[in-house]
């Protein structure tokens, strides 16, 4: 089984979950700590501390966002209803920054 190690307020990390969904990847969720120092069994496990990593069925880690997408893209094909899970979650985030997101002023949502 893949598993992802990941924060849910990482941004590539949801990057790196809405490609697995797309491409209809079972995976399994690993929780890393906020705190990169206390990762000490990320790095052992994968020597790296940073988020996201993939850690294939092999055993193998992929390190980062552009090369988990790489690679997911190379050993997976995209099923024929990806674009529907690309466009709900564009429509989520655009309902997101123009109803909840507080981060941004209103005329800009």
């Amino acid at each position: 089984m893949i598993e992802l190690y990941q924060t849910e307020w990482c941004p590539a990390s949801r990057r790196v979950r809405q490609r697995l969904t797309e491409l209809g990847i079972d995976y399994v969720i690993r929780q890393v700590a906020a705190d990169p120092a206390k990762r000490e069994l990320l790095v052992e496990l994968t020597g790296a501390s940073s988020v996201p990593i993939l850690v294939a069925d092999d055993g193998s880690a992929v390190v980062g966002e552009e090369d988990i997408v790489e690679y997911v893209d190379a050993h997976f094909e995209e099923p024929a209803g990806a674009w529907a899970h690309r466009a709900r979650a564009a429509k989520a985030r655009r309902r997101y920054l123009s109803e909840e997101c507080t981060c941004l002023p209103a005329a800009t949502r």
